[in-house]
């Protein structure tokens, strides 16, 4: 019989200092840029390749994401393995470009996405920081969507911009 085990990674320290509250309006703005950019991702790959979209997701990860707060506990869509849960901006790159020897992706921003709709389930809001869960649906060339399952985390900044510090997605379960 294997005993069961928890395994300790050690706690994740982040910025404690506290900026004003976070408004329902700001985490739906958030979210508006974040999918926005993921087009545009794909967007700029469709016309100038792996460089140019690598440098599109470089600047949305820099934009949304609270890497400038401490780590962001990021996992994506389709990551399995020893690379599932990411803390680098590094990580986060490879989910939106793959093109990275260190995880296994393809790419979520390069599968041709044209448009999306965000359904959020729920926000709850506490002081400067918030959660989110909802299910994301993106579209492709023909109109066939792809759903997925979010769960963010946001925090605003001292600058009173508000960041991305948790990142979980998912597609559903299919029995």
């Amino acid at each position: 019989m294997t005993a069961n085990s928890i395994r300790v990674v050690g706690p994740v320290h982040a910025n404690t200092d506290h900026g004003s509250a976070i408004t329902e309006q700001e985490i739906l703005a958030t979210q508006q840029s974040w999918a926005e950019g993921l087009l545009q991702v794909g967007r700029d790959y469709s016309a100038g390749g792996i460089t140019q979209a690598t440098a599109t997701a470089d600047a949305l990860i820099q934009q949304v994401y609270g890497y400038n707060l401490g780590p962001v506990l990021f996992k994506p869509t389709l990551a399995n393995g020893e690379s599932t849960f990411r803390l680098t901006h590094e990580g986060a790159l490879s989910y939106f470009v793959g093109n990275n020897p260190n995880y296994q992706d393809n790419g979520f921003a390069l599968m041709g996405w044209e448009r999306y709709e965000f359904n959020n389930a729920g926000v709850y809001i506490n002081g400067d920081m918030a959660l989110t869960m909802a299910h994301a649906k993106f579209f492709n060339q023909q109109g066939e969507a792809t759903l997925v399952e979010k769960t963010w985390g946001f925090k605003k900044d001292t600058a009173g911009q508000v960041r991305i510090i948790l990142h979980h997605s998912s597609i559903p379960f299919a029995s």
